[in-house]
């Protein structure tokens, strides 16, 4: 129920928020639950899914969303790990344990199908990724100017080096993922490339993230599989 699970006959060591930023991807949607699930059951971990869904006809805003999503789950849970992911992608490998790692960020996604199983530029960071709520909130948590599609990785990865930390990634043999439906004659007819920031994050790192989230919550509601918090 509301997507939260237990092991039945252990204590479990860590505790995960699983967080996922959405907007009319049913499909998707019915893909990684039915993976996802059983993966982080195997795993023993104690867990709960968010579906952070945005509503209305603009611009889709992943980053707030992930903001959001880290406020309303810690208002339930004081989670050891918050893992940030994107409804695409499955994990193909049983060891990319989903838990955080004691002192940096994590970039979990290391390995992508739609990449040739390698990182499309050094500083990516996007996918699947762990941070504890501490992590998060010292680097401000992610911008939440960033309307559409690209650029936001960009500027999560500088800010996680400003707040003096780094990213440490998972091992690409580990790291693997697959993105489901993709479309290879229409999405690879030129190389991936590096989405352009559109911000001086440098300057603007401080004050644009969680200490000036402004959100409506509209709903939340538990689901047979997940929670869904509905906000505008």
């Amino acid at each position: 129920s509301g997507g939260h699970y237990r092991p039945p006959h252990c204590f479990a060591r860590y505790k995960s928020a699983i967080l996922v930023a959405y907007r009319n991807q049913e499909r998707y949607l019915r893909h990684l639950l039915y993976y996802i699930h059983p993966f982080l059951q195997r795993q023993q971990l104690a867990y709960t899914i968010y579906l952070i869904q945005q509503v209305g006809t603009g611009s889709f805003n992943r980053a707030k969303l992930l903001n959001i999503g880290v406020r309303e789950a810690m208002k339930d849970e004081e989670w050891d790990c918050l893992v940030l992911h994107d409804v695409d992608l499955v994990p193909e490998n049983d060891y990319n344990l989903y838990i955080c790692d004691e002192y940096y960020p994590k970039h979990m996604a290391s390995a992508i199908d739609k990449f040739q199983y390698n990182l499309p530029y050094k500083s990516f960071f996007g996918g699947v990724s762990a941070l504890t709520p501490e992590h998060y909130m010292k680097m401000n948590g992610f911008p939440n100017t960033y309307w559409g599609d690209g650029g936001e990785n960009e500027d999560i990865a500088t800010r996680i080096h400003l707040a003096g930390m780094k990213i440490v990634r998972t091992s690409p043999r580990i790291g693997r993922y697959r993105v489901m439906d993709y479309n290879e004659e229409t999405d690879m007819q030129e190389p991936w490339r590096r989405p352009t920031s559109r911000h001086n994050t440098r300057k603007t790192w401080k004050a644009d993230g969680m200490n000036t989230l402004q959100f409506r919550l509209l709903s939340r509601t538990k689901h047979p599989l997940y929670t869904k918090i509905t906000v505008d």
